[in-house]
């Protein structure tokens, strides 16, 4: 005889085969006593799967309506992260319209309960552009404080948290979010995904525009307070926290001089990713940053123009090492030197 989680699943795929079945056919079909079958209905419903139940001679058990679909048995952190899969993945070239499709078909069949949470998610979070991916591991982030993140959000529900950013991470630039030995007390309104790494914006008690990490929050108790929500236009979380992140966000900062229009930088990398200066007509200059050096290497050369690094040194230095590695490449190591 099955074990109980796969007789449920066995059972809600015979449900979904047909439009109605006896409790005795159920009961054949599942090697199971009709009483069984009685119970693991109960366990349906109880995970909120509606199953309607005819009495009488011609008493049979069927689906309800919402689950047509071949039904899932998922649990909350289950149901979330492939909600959140298929969110981000709807920014992903080629996977956009198949995403969307699946996303939808997974809020239908879930039971409402997780049907609120994926919803939450799908209303509070964007995706930042794809260009170059980072050399360097993205963190793994808890579903379930996305998921309370989002509820936030959707509730629109004060949110409290610590925020400690790890040693050797620059700090943010007055404006953003730094370490703070208090607990922080937000508003929450967007949750940002961007190069694997996941961005809260919200306002803070001042009623200033802040970003914040989200692998560096420890929730605190929920506060089932509501705000007054005064929100950015929706079209600008995304560059909120791309513009942030360039310019502060990072471990590694650069400030590279191209030799080119500022107009012509810009139109050759996103508008969020970097800040452009213009110096004159022929020159400007470019800050911008990411987890590593070899990534902001990778990002100076796609620009495709000539550039000086102004900083860091270590960039400078990993500069030289990449010129030479390349051209030994070229030429040969003969009296060449790193």
């Amino acid at each position: 005889m099955l074990e109980t989680s796969q007789r449920l699943l066995a059972l809600l795929g015979l449900l979904q085969t047909r439009p109605a079945w006896t409790g005795a056919e159920l009961a054949e079909r599942l090697d199971v006593s009709t009483r069984t079958v009685r119970n693991d209905i109960d366990r349906l419903r109880e995970l909120g799967y509606p199953v309607d139940a005819t009495r009488g001679p011609a008493g049979h058990y069927q689906l309800g309506v919402g689950a047509k679909l071949p039904p899932l048995l998922l649990d909350d952190e289950e149901a979330v992260a492939v909600a959140v899969g298929l969110r981000t993945g709807a920014g992903v070239v080629g996977m956009a319209e198949s995403s969307v499709r699946a996303l939808t078909k997974l809020e239908q069949v879930l039971p409402h309960r997780l049907q609120r949470q994926v919803d939450a998610i799908n209303k509070a979070m964007e995706k930042g552009p794809d260009n170059t991916r980072s050399n360097v591991d993205a963190p793994e982030i808890d579903t379930a404080v996305l998921s309370t993140i989002a509820a936030c959000i959707r509730d629109e529900h004060y949110l409290r948290f610590e925020y400690v950013v790890p040693d050797g991470v620059s700090l943010y630039k007055a404006g953003s979010s730094a370490t703070q030995d208090l607990p922080i007390l937000v508003e929450p309104y967007r949750l940002v995904s961007w190069h694997g790494y996941w961005h809260l914006v919200a306002r803070d008690e001042q009623a200033e525009w802040r970003t914040y990490r989200v692998d560096w929050m420890s929730l605190r108790m929920a506060t089932g307070r509501r705000y007054q929500p005064k929100p950015m236009a929706d079209a600008a979380y995304t560059d909120f926290v791309l513009r942030d992140v360039a310019s502060a966000g990072w471990k590694v900062h650069a400030r590279i001089t191209v030799y080119a229009p500022a107009q012509e930088v810009l139109s050759r990398i996103h508008a969020a990713v970097g800040i452009v200066e213009s110096v004159d007509d022929n020159t400007c200059v470019l800050v911008t940053g990411a987890d590593s050096l070899e990534t902001v290497a990778v990002y100076i050369g796609m620009l495709g123009l000539d550039f000086h690094v102004d900083g860091p040194p270590a960039l400078i230095t990993h500069l030289k090492t990449l010129g030479n590695r390349y051209l030994n490449a070229i030429e040969g190591p003969t009296d060449r030197h790193p």
